[in-house]
């Protein structure tokens, strides 16, 4: 690993994609803090045009600069969706500065952003873990754990609604039933009722008939 001088206001060290660059001391807005560079490729040269790394960075359609050497120190500068610094490229000087666009300070990680033709080739396929994607996901992450803990809330109130409706019907089914059988036994009360008031009747009816027949006797007995 490249070892950065004290007169230097960063140095390498991990990150959360591996290497990275911190600031070790405050860097105002607007600030050169290291050169990014490394062989140029001409495009028109075929050995130069089949060359493929992670750390070609683009100047003109023609020029490319391989900054995979390990003495370029800005190779260890990560990308960011929201980054503090940006490349300044010079086309015609063949040259890229990197530079701050707001202040940094001690600790921070140094970052750009990378473009959007890197980022579609080799960072959206594992996932950008910079600052700003991270908080995305955590927020998306967050908005799913609510979202589902809404949804089981809501199939809850269902099952509870569910049952109270369930259970209404079944005290409604026992009180029919109940009115029902209370209904039957005094039908049968009163059919009880009434059969024994026939049957008194009945009773009455026929102990009237002998007593008159029975009188009717005696009388035919004493003329």
């Amino acid at each position: 690993m490249p070892a950065s001088t004290s007169a230097k206001p960063y140095r390498i060290g991990r990150s959360k994609t591996g290497l990275g660059l911190f600031a070790t001391q405050p860097i105002k807005k607007g600030v050169k803090i290291v050169q990014y560079f490394g062989p140029l490729l001409d495009s028109k040269n075929e050995k130069h045009d089949a060359i493929e790394n992670k750390y070609l960075f683009q100047i003109s359609k023609r020029w490319t600069v391989d900054g995979s050497i390990r003495k370029n120190i800005a190779r260890y500068i990560n990308h960011a969706c929201k980054p503090n610094a940006e490349s300044d490229v010079n086309a015609t000087k063949k040259r890229i500065i990197i530079r701050s666009i707001k202040k940094i300070e001690p600790g921070e990680e140094i970052n750009y952003d990378y473009g959007t033709e890197y980022f579609k080739e080799y960072l959206k396929p594992i996932g950008c873990k910079c600052d700003a994607c991270e908080k995305k996901r955590k927020k998306k992450r967050a908005e799913a754990r609510a979202e589902k803990l809404k949804a089981k809330e809501k199939a809850e109130r269902k099952a509870l609604k569910k049952e109270e409706k369930a259970k209404a019907k079944r005290a409604k089914d026992k009180a029919k039933k109940a009115k029902a059988s209370g209904k039957a036994k005094t039908t049968k009360a009163a059919a009880k009722k009434t059969s024994a008031a026939t049957k008194a009747k009945s009773t009455k009816s026929r102990s009237a008939k002998a007593s008159k027949a029975k009188t009717g006797k005696a009388r035919s007995k004493a003329a």
